[in-house]
């Protein structure tokens, strides 16, 4: 095997033995076989779309493939066979459909044909002669350019996906899909048209979080600030981990009148400020963090977990039977529910002995997206222009186990009292719970939300760049960003093609990006690795 998607990879250059994730030699085989076939089958799509003929089923279907193969989300082989088999599938369907609408198809490339052998052992080998490495021979660049997209579009199908929970779509984003999937076929696509896609990559990312913004405000209203408990209340107890708002809401509904009180995990807080949400009064508070601590906060929760569409470390066996996982989630012997019927989740709940008193503790606060922060637009500007305010820093993005990420803790904690933090994504479990104070009443660390988010972040600083009348790389805004995983990827990419610059990042930089390629980066975009908390504030506030 051979992996490099992750922040965490061995030594910094990629997992060859066994993913520090948990992944297996058999499982990246798969996830680098049904990459290969969707590739196979996006050539017969995008040729669908040329000429208008579309199947949405399948669009779904991608998006969903592509995303189980990200980081963490699926470690089940037999759940792989049967992506691969109905890409397969899929793939032939659409030949069909061209046939019969006199357009036949004349690809060369052996994945619009490749038949997968019956059994994993087969596929395992398959999968084997088409991985990252399969080409020996290819430009190290042209390779560093075609993961890069590869992985941006990873982030791309992630959010899609959550955005297709709830019933929203967008035709523009899957036919890129398509395209840049496609493109990995092609040997004879320059670094130039590569860039371009990369680019188009952070575009095709910003349609993405904005339809899942959409879908998430339109179905349970814009978060409002609101107070969170992080401690217990005597009782049984569920946690909900993971992004899918749709997952959380069925679970509240089925648990109402039963004596169960929901907590929510990682990447689930800043569900508490959604006020369709709220609105349950047995959605109580926050259990643990994302990362540093996950495995000890799992094991030692005395109720059921739920896991729904998500990014965690692999389940250890102590804790395996009180897990219960959704969406694409998966992993061998960890029971897997398709239809959101949660009475297992609720039975095995109601099974185990719950919190046996009420615990004592912080509480942190949410809900600071777009129209929260914008709503008192007019007070940030008169702080920013009475010099209340002297700078704003976006400290955000992706938490992980691999020491080096104290760094965004020691960064927010130095950070000189007259500036605000923004953040969002669950790197903000490094310091989310700091009493950083507030400046003339806005709180000095306003927590966006989660990942997907950064759309959020991103309308609040054009909305800011017009009140200044600048561009968004004239306002006293640095973005400090951390990264692990492939939607980390894809919302850089939708920074980059922003055009904003001057953005630092780590812990450490991408595997995957060659000197070369990352010398065009920082050409073009200033874009830098983290030094230290002290160097990077004094570089950025002299």
């Amino acid at each position: 095997m051979f992996c490099y998607q992750c922040e965490q990879t061995s030594k910094g250059e990629g997992c060859s033995k066994i993913g520090v994730c948990g992944k297996s030699p058999e499982v990246a085989a798969l996830q680098d076989l049904l990459i290969y076939a969707v590739r196979g089958l996006s050539l017969y799509a995008l040729a669908g779309y040329k000429a208008g003929i579309t199947d949405k089923e399948i669009d779904k279907f991608t998006c969903e493939a592509v995303f189980s193969t990200l980081t963490n989300v699926d470690f089940d082989p037999a759940r792989f066979q049967k992506l691969i088999e109905k890409c397969v599938t899929y793939r032939e369907l659409l030949k069909e459909k061209l046939l019969k609408a006199g357009i036949k198809p004349d690809f060369t490339e052996e994945a619009a044909s490749f038949v997968p052998a019956k059994k994993i052992e087969g596929l395992v080998a398959q999968g084997e002669k088409v991985g990252v490495k399969s080409d020996p021979g290819i430009n190290p660049d042209i390779l560093s350019l075609q993961q890069i997209l590869t992985y941006g579009i990873k982030g791309v199908a992630a959010y899609a996906d959550h955005a297709m929970i709830l019933g929203k779509t967008d035709e523009r984003i899957y036919r890129f899909v398509y395209e840049a999937m496609a493109a990995g076929l092609n040997k004879n696509m320059g670094a130039d048209e590569l860039v371009g896609l990369v680019l188009k990559c952070g575009e095709a990312n910003l349609w993405a979080m904005e339809m899942l913004d959409f879908a998430n405000t339109g179905t349970y209203g814009h978060p409002v600030p609101t107070k969170v408990p992080l401690y217990a209340k005597k009782g049984k107890a569920i946690l909900v981990s993971g992004h899918d708002l749709k997952d959380l809401e069925e679970i509240l509904k089925q648990t109402e009148g039963k004596g169960i009180n929901i907590y929510t995990h990682g990447e689930m807080l800043p569900a508490h400020g959604y006020p369709e949400l709220k609105k349950y009064f047995h959605f109580f508070g926050h259990y643990g963090t994302a990362w540093q601590n996950q495995a000890k906060e799992f094991a030692e929760f005395p109720g059921a977990i739920l896991m729904t569409t998500n990014c965690i470390q692999k389940p250890k066996d102590s804790y395996k039977g009180s897990i219960f996982t959704t969406g694409l989630v998966g992993w061998p012997d960890v029971v897997h529910l398709e239809d959101k019927n949660f009475a297992p989740v609720i039975n095995k709940a109601l099974s185990l002995p719950g919190f046996e008193k009420d615990t004592e503790g912080k509480t942190v606060m949410v809900g600071f997206a777009r129209n929260a922060v914008m709503g008192v637009a007019g007070q940030v500007i008169e702080a920013v222009k009475g010099k209340a305010i002297r700078h704003f820093f976006l400290v955000a993005g992706c938490d992980g186990a691999k020491p080096g990420r104290n760094y965004y803790t020691e960064f927010v904690e130095k950070v000189p009292k007259d500036c605000v933090v923004l953040t969002l994504a669950c790197g903000k479990f490094r310091f989310f719970d700091k009493d950083l104070g507030d400046i003339g009443g806005i709180p000095r660390l306003l927590d966006i939300g989660q990942c997907n988010d950064a759309y959020s972040a991103i309308q609040i600083a054009v909305a800011l760049s017009k009140a200044f009348n600048c561009g968004v790389n004239d306002l006293p805004l640095s973005m400090i960003l951390s990264w692990y995983e492939q939607k980390a990827v894809a919302i850089l990419l939708t920074l980059l093609y922003l055009g904003i610059k001057d953005i630092r990042l780590g812990p450490t930089l991408p595997a995957f990006i060659t000197p070369n390629v990352l010398n065009v980066l920082v050409y073009k975009f200033n874009i830098m690795p983290i030094k230290t908390p002290d160097e990077d504030l004094k570089a950025i506030l002299g």
